[in-house]
């Protein structure tokens, strides 16, 4: 099976913070986002907007975070904002979170209510086999 990459941008706010952002497609309706760099409340805009344009055109989506070295808490937002859309629209996703990520996880979302995977394998696994019940908020037990 081949992997199709349908999209890249390179986001510079300045010469010292850029992020780059692509899409492949490794199973029909599936899209991988994968994002490299820094995000912070200077690209926050560019990141929702590539990653929210990937909702309406997928059936499941993998947000990949492995390769973000920086991820500011003004991030969070928008992997709330990301859950929420696709809640209502009925898509699955998971996101593969990096070191930088998954400190502001631990801050932002204690709970856990944002759906993580190790790996973008593990993910896409994930969603294939037994998808996580969409979550806007998280049970209390």
């Amino acid at each position: 099976m081949s992997t199709v990459i349908v999209a890249q941008r390179l986001v510079a706010s300045d010469s010292a913070q850029r992020a780059h952002f692509s899409t492949r497609w490794p199973q029909p309706k599936t899209a991988v986002v994968s994002v490299h760099g820094e995000l912070d409340a200077s690209n926050a805009p560019e990141f929702a907007d590539y990653a929210l344009g990937y909702v309406a055109r997928s059936q499941k989506l993998v947000l990949d975070l492995n390769a973000v070295e920086f991820f500011g808490a003004t991030c969070f937002a928008t992997l709330h904002t990301l859950n929420v859309q696709c809640a209502g629209e009925g898509i699955y996703w998971a996101l593969t979170p990096s070191k930088a990520v998954s400190r502001v996880l631990r801050i932002c979302d204690p709970d856990g209510a944002l759906p993580t995977s190790p790996s973008v394998a593990a993910a896409l696994a994930m969603l294939q086999t037994e998808p996580r019940p969409l979550q806007l908020v998280t049970e209390r037990r």
